[in-house]
């Protein structure tokens, strides 16, 4: 059996790639990739520690997890879409468009 620092060791650097992607890229869909690496080490850690105590509920909370990332994702990408119509880059710096 795989120990539990393992899993996550894992999460732990799947989480520091995803949050140095979203501080330091420039590029929408990049942060959006990173989002997604940050939430799915949360799933490997709802699932390690699910298995670890043997308990159904973490692997409960990671279906929950990718079912809201899913809709997050539809969200996100619809909203790009109209960005890039409107704005023509996906540029962090150059969208301006939010600013009250």
């Amino acid at each position: 059996m795989v120990p539990l620092w393992w899993y996550i060791s894992l999460a732990v650097v799947v989480f520091v790639i995803g949050a140095a992607g979203v501080l330091l890229r420039r590029n929408i869909l990049v942060v959006l990739m990173s989002l997604e690496l940050m939430l799915n080490s949360v799933n490997i850690n709802f699932i390690a520690f699910g298995r670890y105590y043997d308990d159904f509920r973490g692997q409960i909370f990671a279906i929950f997890v990718i079912a809201i990332t899913a809709a997050e994702v539809a969200v996100a990408l619809g909203i790009l879409v109209a960005l890039v119509r409107n704005k023509s880059t996906l540029k962090i710096d150059d969208v301006t468009t939010m600013k009250g």
